[in-house]
């Protein structure tokens, strides 16, 4: 009778280099700078919304391509 032992388990990649929890970074970016955009108050988060917006697509479509 032989004993089954379970496969070594794969080294888990560093967090910036993960797809999902890096995703969800992105699209909390592209949140971010949605609401910046659309609030009232301080000019300087209007001012900014564009470049957190831009940011957060290009993070986005670059995580997109990460492996699984």
């Amino acid at each position: 009778m032989t004993v089954q032992r379970p496969a070594p388990a794969k080294p888990k990649r560093p967090f910036f280099i993960r797809r999902g929890p890096m995703e969800n970074i992105a699209t909390g970016l592209i949140g971010l700078g949605f609401l910046m955009l659309f609030q009232p108050f301080l000019l300087i988060f209007y001012t900014w919304s564009l470049v957190t917006l831009l940011a957060g697509t290009i993070m986005f479509i670059i995580v997109s391509k990460f492996p699984e």
